[in-house]
């Protein structure tokens, strides 16, 4: 994490927000301790219609071949 003076926070904020935005977590220092940490916000939530629409492209699952592929990777003893 990038630490940030306040001083170099008023002199160049929009670069530093510029950098949060684009995911990077900052903290904010008053004479050598951290006070603040910025950090980007997460994305929004997705809508009922876009998730839809992904979920209309997914592959088809074949519930036989899942279980084989199922039982072959885990021992069935657990």
């Amino acid at each position: 994490m990038t630490e940030v003076s306040i001083r170099d926070l008023r002199n160049h904020g929009g670069d530093i927000v510029d950098r949060v935005a684009h995911g990077e977590p900052v903290t904010i220092t008053r004479a050598g301790k951290a006070v603040a940490e910025l950090s980007p916000v997460g994305a929004p939530p997705l809508t009922a219609s876009v998730l839809l629409a992904r979920w209309r492209h997914l592959p088809a699952v074949d519930p036989d071949r899942l279980r084989s592929d199922i039982d072959a990777t885990l021992d069935s003893r657990l």
